[in-house]
């Protein structure tokens, strides 16, 4: 089916502490996947925000000592500066503590739910976890503790509102095994249907206001504050203007729309779950595709705010000049749907070995040798083996998006400039270039001119192909590997590669060496 629209979001992270170098895994995910999808020519809309209203913000701030609105303010500054500093290209930012349309749209759904008869008031006691602002039954959890943090849990006793959850798990099943609401990658979906299963128990979706310490958007007509998870998933529909001004709501959140989520694996169960029965409660279309990543690791270990190994992306970002190291590693060394492990060593390996050593490296040869020998002018470009290799790789790109597998996607592109560099030093154009410098006779001076124009031209056509493929993945040096080729940054996949005639230029390093992290 054809979509006319796409939205596209990031989950929101707590703002308990500053970001960590795990969340720009998503960040980068996201957006690559956008860049793509407007060079498709889609009519894109890309989201993201943070989570302002969490239980944990709140006891982060207490610990701190700070106030919370001031404590939440300044982390939410560090995560919308992060995508700046990563060049995440998202058309929205939604605080859900300072967006005035948040409480509207939160209001709005919990209206509509409330009308289809499926909220409801119950006394309540169970085991609470801040860290993942969610009840565990006993039999979830490990030796007593959190399953995902690994610590004790709250004993807590209150009457909420109550959402009938149980309602809905059979329609969910439905939808997912019929490829209307997509979970990827598969082992996610399995596990997503398995729960599904087993039968869902009611949720709270409210909180006392003493709990809360009065932090978060007010029950309608009570003094109660809705739930953490019922307000952050509603931020999705918040930046549409659902439940004020909707017209973008209208446009990106159709029936004939395609709305994608990218979220952690810890998380999965919220999105392809609550938030499904919360929009077929209230009556709303339901996301089309949540494509869930793992987590980010350090000696196998998660990177938690928590867990006190965190790295700084910031820092990284610094060292290298440029987000496009951090955000390569990230894409390429991290398998897509899959736990992987970061090293600060590997992503030097990567910027200096893969972008530099290989990439960087072919372009400058290439260029100084085309600026030397015709003027940096690129010749017409021949029919080759090497060319018609170039001429598949956007293709096999593609398809790594289709298969959320961005990992494969730039497997592919190195594996041609691994092709593209044999080729070179196998045909040894210096030489060719070295005899024209040279006397040589009037015919072996026009074959040797038309081998060596020949072997630039293609060389320059692949770099172009691989520039505009690298588009979603590292903008910035892609960009300028364009500017080098004197070739226009397409809009468009379609817009055809024309290089031959153009003025290149090789007069600086593509992926110089940077400091250390």
């Amino acid at each position: 089916m054809t979509r006319s629209t796409t939205y596209l979001t990031t989950s929101i992270p707590y703002v308990n502490s500053s970001p960590h170098v795990g969340f720009a895994l998503e960040l980068v995910q996201a957006d690559a996947y956008a860049r793509h999808y407007r060079l498709l020519g889609r009519d894109l809309r890309f989201q993201c925000g943070t989570d302002d209203n969490s239980l944990k913000n709140v006891r982060a701030a207490e610990a701190a000592g700070q106030a919370v609105a001031d404590f939440v303010g300044s982390n939410g500054d560090s995560f919308e500066r992060l995508g700046e500093q990563l060049d995440i290209s998202n058309d929205e930012f939604v605080r859900t503590s300072r967006d005035p349309r948040h409480v509207a749209c939160v209001h709005s759904i919990w209206t509509a739910c409330s009308g289809s008869g499926d909220l409801y008031r119950k006394a309540y006691e169970g085991f609470y976890c801040v860290g993942c602002e969610q009840f565990y039954e006993p039999s979830e959890l490990d030796d007593g503790k959190c399953p995902e943090h690994g610590v004790e849990l709250e004993l807590i006793r209150e009457e909420n509102w109550f959402f009938r959850l149980s309602r809905y798990g059979d329609q969910i099943l439905t939808l997912i095994e019929a490829g209307e609401l997509q979970v990827t990658p598969t082992h996610r979906r399995n596990e997503i249907t398995a729960l599904l299963r087993r039968g869902l128990a009611d949720i709270s979706v409210s909180r006392s206001a003493e709990r809360a310490r009065g932090w978060g958007v007010p029950v309608p007509g009570s003094d109660e504050v809705v739930y953490v998870w019922f307000d952050a998933l509603a931020n999705y529909l918040t930046g549409l203007g659902y439940g004020s001004d909707d017209a973008l709501y209208r446009q990106y959140w159709t029936e004939d729309s395609e709305r994608i989520h990218f979220v952690g694996k810890g998380i999965s169960k919220f999105h392809a779950i609550y938030w499904s029965a919360i929009l077929l409660s209230a009556g709303l279309p339901l996301p089309t595709s949540i494509c869930v990543h793992g987590y980010l690791t350090v000696d196998g270990r998660k990177i938690g705010k928590s867990a006190g190994n965190g790295i700084a992306p910031d820092r990284l970002i610094e060292a290298y000049g440029t987000p496009d190291a951090l955000r390569y590693y990230l894409l390429r060394h991290i398998r897509s749907a899959d736990d992987g492990d970061f090293s600060k060593d590997r992503l030097d390996a990567a910027w200096s070995g893969e972008l530099g050593g290989q990439l960087g490296n072919l372009a400058n040869r290439v260029l100084a040798l085309l600026a030397t020998t015709f003027d940096g002018v690129t010749p017409e470009i021949p029919e080759s083996a090497l060319v018609r290799q170039a001429q598949q790789l956007c293709e096999k790109v593609h398809q790594s998006f289709g298969n959320y597998e961005l990992h494969i996607g730039l497997s592919e592109i190195f594996a041609y400039l691994a092709e593209a560099n044999r080729v070179f030093t196998k045909q040894a154009p210096w030489a060719d270039a070295k005899a024209l410098a040279g006397e040589i006779a009037a015919h072996e001076r026009t074959v040797t001119t038309q081998r060596l124009a020949a072997t630039l031209a293609e060389q320059i056509y692949g770099l172009a192909i691989v520039a505009r493929c690298l588009l979603p993945f590292i903008p910035r040096s892609a960009a300028e590997l364009h500017s080098k080729l004197g070739i226009p940054i397409t809009t468009h996949y379609r817009q055809p590669i024309d290089v031959s005639g153009r003025k290149t230029r090789a007069n600086s390093v593509l992926f110089p060496r940077r400091g250390t992290v």
